[in-house]
């Protein structure tokens, strides 16, 4: 695998693991909720569990790609975190507005 596909395979699994909250309505993608509906506080918790998974996914690509991991400051988790709320933001955007939206317009016809 080169440095280069990693790179393409490695945002296209972030993009989908910080939109993945907020499309499901399963608690961890496995049980559904007694009330029926998921809490916005446990989408958040979902959404940071899935960036330390994607985390460490990417650590492990860069071992396998590069033969060793290098080591990083606070600002590099910072940009990363940063990053991962701008790949929520279609799901987020999904789940907050265009879902009402949608159900609305279904009512109506």
């Amino acid at each position: 695998m080169s440095e280069q596909s990693a790179v393409w395979i490695l945002l296209l699994l972030s993009f989908v693991a910080a939109n993945l909250p907020w499309l499901s309505d399963r608690l961890f993608f496995v049980y559904r909720p007694p009330s029926g509906n998921k809490s916005n506080w446990f989408r958040l918790l979902e959404w940071l569990v899935l960036y330390f998974i994607a985390g460490g996914i990417a650590l492990g690509m860069e071992h396998k790609v590069t033969g060793g991991t290098h080591a990083q400051d606070w600002e590099f988790y910072a940009v990363t975190a940063c990053l991962f709320v701008i790949f929520a933001l279609p799901g987020f955007i999904y789940h907050v507005e265009l879902k009402a939206q949608l159900s609305r317009s279904r009512r109506t016809k």
